[in-house]
């Protein structure tokens, strides 16, 4: 365990072997699953998480094809980025709709959501709404 401010984070590594799936079907606690549902969301072994301090566009209820197109973009790229290597650390704390916050951690170091805003397919959260449709 590490304390970094009024965090404590518990790092799970996972080791790189291949990319992981995108989210699909129903009942992913039960299922134990691990897959990416966006830029900023995904699953790991059955636990639902939100990256720390990313906003990601959307996929399932973008407000314009942009954004949805973006939002493709940005899950694979965290997929790709992920199929090296990473660490989940949690937050231990909730954010919005009951998902833990998690910063997801490449192999390299690199906090896989800072990698997507300098690429351009995330920006910083907070912020002041969808800036992928204006």
């Amino acid at each position: 365990m590490l304390a970094v401010g009024a965090m404590i984070l518990v790092a799970l590594p996972v080791l790189a072997g291949g990319v992981l799936p995108i989210c699909s079907g129903g009942d992913r606690a039960a299922r134990h699953m691990t897959c990416i549902v966006d830029g900023d969301t995904g699953w790991e072994h059955g636990v639902k998480w939100r990256a720390l301090d990313v906003d990601s566009p959307e996929i399932e209820h973008a407000q314009c094809d942009r954004e949805r197109r973006l939002g493709e973009e940005a899950r694979d790229r965290l997929r790709a980025l992920m199929a090296g290597g990473y660490t989940i650390e949690w937050a231990h704390r909730k954010g919005s709709f009951g998902r833990q916050l998690a910063t997801v951690r490449l192999k390299d170091g690199r906090a896989a959501g800072q990698v997507l805003i300098r690429e351009g397919l995330s920006q910083p959260w907070p912020n002041e709404g969808n800036r992928w449709c204006r």
